[in-house]
């Protein structure tokens, strides 16, 4: 993956942060309703070692307050102008559906996270024109905010992985036929969304399958619901279980990992990535060289 003059690949795995510009997000901890709250939390992720900073101005679940496209683009676009111009070597994403979200962003963003599937078939055009990248999205063909219920692909376990393979197929075609280079079409399974939590963890385990449709592979899972009843356990409780799910998505081949929780998942991709040998240790000291004498415990021999 390429964008802002940045390469991304399996040695070197970016980390997308979440700021939600909303009141009712899923996971508490991500609530930013007030704009200065959200650039506190913007800052804490970059330091935090976020290569991406996604922001998303409405709650992707259908619980919670409605939200025009006006709204959303008063809560959106103003901290993408102030991310800008404080943090200018930050790869800004915005999380829309909505086609004049993203125009009114234009000149500021480097990715659209289209997390619906191309439900405004605009969208994808807009983020060819303002020069962003795009994100190819899997929703089992629900409209925006829509809950999955009695969701099925078939009979067998794998036809949810066959279905996810193909949609993203003709996702990414139609984003590159749009005029968006391969390197910055990215494709991401949306676990959860249009999903049951088996569908989701089927679609986890077949991650290389993913990747071998030769695009950048976003996986979205931090906190996610699957983990949740995987785990049996709420949304502020998911931190293991979604790096557990990150660490194996990351050795499947993933490069792009969206999460709540910065600084444990840049951690957690680094020693995925160097295990894999794709990426050399920060030190690699012990047992090469006796240490400086002023460095030995007092009571060595």
């Amino acid at each position: 993956m390429v964008l802002r003059g940045r390469q991304f690949d399996a040695g070197s795995p970016a980390v997308m942060a979440i700021v939600n510009r909303t009141r009712d997000s899923f996971f508490s901890g991500n609530r930013h309703g007030d704009l200065e709250a959200a650039k506190a939390a913007f800052a804490d992720a970059v330091e935090c070692g976020a290569d991406i900073v996604d922001v998303g101005g409405v709650r992707a679940g259908q619980e919670g307050e409605a939200v025009d496209a006006g709204e959303e683009i008063r809560r959106v676009v103003p901290l993408l102008q102030w991310a800008r111009a404080a943090h200018p070597e930050v790869i800004l994403s915005l999380d829309t559906w909505r086609s004049e979200v993203a125009r009114e962003a234009s000149g500021v963003v480097d990715l659209v996270n289209d997390t619906w599937a191309g439900h405004d078939r605009e969208l994808v055009h807009v983020a060819a024109e303002v020069g962003a990248g795009y994100v190819v999205s899997h929703t089992g063909g629900l409209p925006p905010r829509t809950d999955p219920v009695d969701v099925s692909y078939g009979e067998g376990p794998l036809d949810v992985v066959r279905d996810v393979l193909a949609t993203l197929s003709r996702g990414a075609l139609v984003a590159e036929q749009a005029g968006i280079p391969p390197e910055r079409v990215l494709i991401d399974p949306t676990l959860d969304f249009g999903k049951t939590t088996e569908h989701s963890l089927e679609v986890l385990r077949h991650t290389a399958d993913v990747v071998a449709l030769n695009y950048p592979v976003l996986q979205a899972m931090s906190r996610k619901d699957f983990i949740g009843e995987t785990l049996d356990l709420p949304a502020e409780e998911r931190l293991e279980g979604s790096l557990a799910a990150t660490s194996v998505a990351a050795w499947l081949g993933a490069t792009v990992f969206r999460s709540h929780d910065v600084r444990a998942t840049r951690r957690v991709l680094d020693m995925v990535a160097t295990i894999r040998g794709d990426r050399a240790p920060k030190l690699a000291l012990r047992g090469t060289a006796r240490p400086p004498e002023t460095d030995r415990p007092a009571n060595a021999i």
